[in-house]
């Protein structure tokens, strides 16, 4: 098939090199005529394992090919997807005004039958404004469909070529059929596909993200909790998550969560809510929760250390707000890192993948460790913000003997608190 997809970010270029990959003919958009050549010379704007292979691949191989032409992309192509950015609104909802002007370029160029679907995260009724305005600027026939992306940042290509399910939202049976036949390939031991209403396959993934989110919250509450009564939060996890009702998956406490989905899609539910005149309760809560567990996390450092944080030297493991990727927005990291220098706090931070990033926020400010251990080198206490792999082991005789103080504050829970204790650390961890 040949297809466009409108939009070069994160969920624009793993659907684009994932579709290619199973044969098809994809033609990537972008305005940004830099990020476009970049592409073309297989550079990837992000950090995601597994992709920068696939788009090598598909690109020598002429099936992937990017331009800043949307007209040509349009006129070539029978299936376009719109994956565009829908940011946060000052009022929590998101912003779609990507995604209509998308939808102005398609009613303009539009040649003959083309379906055209809606990949990024959209709120109700988008997919109809897609089309309303599409047609308000043609007459030739097409279809849209909604089919929202559930990728994980960290395993995208993993995801998109062995999914879970996939959710279709469709006005009639011609464009599903369409849809069910581009993602055949990745569903051949098992159909996947969920085929509902454009509406429902829309709120599907603002609730489907939300509930992630209440499940993390829900834990941190728990954990809180448990340092009060003086239970481990870890004992309690593993009871809950033996019932097979409950599980195991996002029982972990922490910081919080962070990245591109959660925090917007709660946020932009909520809205959604009070626009039809319903107070979604729980969401909300979600979102203040998750908001309190960071201010909750900095007070452990600054009762620790009696408020008197000017000057104190501190070491920061992790930036991206999840391992495997190098996405810093909403990260937990950034908030501490922010307060703890208004206090005062001299900063050096080490991360894999993401300081660059960081580096545009706080340039100069702070210090960029070239490994985690330069981290910790003279430091009054080391902060955990993030669980990459290469912190979940690391030789604590050689960070006792570099720091000033054997403090760690880990936001993520990774090592055993006795071992630590009996090693001659003060360990401060989420819910112990």
């Amino acid at each position: 098939m040949n297809i466009a997809v409108v939009g070069t970010g994160y969920v624009g270029l793993v659907t684009g090199a994932c579709f290619a990959g199973s044969g098809n003919n994809v033609i990537c958009v972008d305005i940004d005529e830099g990020k476009v050549e970049s592409l073309k010379n297989s550079v990837i704007p992000f950090y995601e394992p597994g992709l920068e292979d696939v788009v090598k691949t598909n690109i020598e191989e002429g099936r992937l090919s990017f331009t800043s032409d949307a007209k040509a992309a349009i006129e070539n192509s029978s299936i376009i997807f719109i994956a565009v950015g829908t940011p946060q609104s000052e009022n929590g909802a998101a912003d779609i005004t990507y995604v209509l002007n998308v939808a102005k370029t398609i009613g303009e160029y539009i040649n003959d039958y083309k379906v055209v679907v809606t990949k990024s995260t959209v709120p109700v009724g988008t997919t109809e404004k897609v089309r309303d305005t599409i047609k308000s600027l043609s007459d030739i026939e097409f279809d849209v469909a909604s089919n929202p992306e559930f990728l994980k940042e960290g395993a995208a290509v993993e995801d998109f070529l062995k999914p879970e399910r996939v959710v279709i939202g469709i006005e009639n049976q011609r464009a599903g059929e369409i849809l069910k036949e581009l993602y055949s390939p990745f569903m051949r031991s098992q159909d996947r596909a969920i085929i509902v209403s454009i509406r429902s396959s829309e709120l599907s993934k603002y609730a489907s993200n939300a509930m992630l989110a209440t499940r993390i919250s829900f834990m941190n509450e728990v954990a809180k909790l448990c340092e009060l009564v003086g239970a481990d939060v870890s004992d309690v996890r593993s009871v809950m998550g033996s019932d097979k009702r409950i599980g195991r998956h996002f029982l972990y406490p922490g910081l919080g969560y962070g990245g591109s989905c959660f925090p917007k899609d709660v946020r932009a539910l909520v809205n959604t809510a009070k626009e039809n005149s319903y107070d979604l309760k729980i969401c909300g809560s979600v979102d203040d929760v998750n908001n309190e567990q960071r201010i909750h996390f900095l007070d452990k450092i600054k009762n620790y250390f009696k408020d008197e944080i000017k000057n104190k030297k501190i070491g920061i493991w992790g930036l991206s707000f999840k391992p495997n990727t190098d996405d810093i927005r909403e990260a937990p990291s950034l908030f501490l890192i922010e307060k703890l220098l208004e206090l005062g706090a001299v900063i050096s931070v080490h991360d894999p993948s993401s300081m660059h990033h960081v580096m545009e926020i706080f340039g100069e400010r702070i210090e960029y460790s070239k490994t985690n251990y330069d981290a910790c080198k003279d430091k009054d206490a080391l902060v955990i913000c993030t669980e990459w792999s290469e912190y979940r082991q690391p030789d604590f005789n050689h960070i006792s003997s570099v720091m000033n103080s054997n403090v760690i504050f880990d936001g993520r829970n990774l090592y055993n608190r006795r071992m630590l204790e009996k090693s001659g650390f003060k360990y401060f961890a989420i819910g112990i």
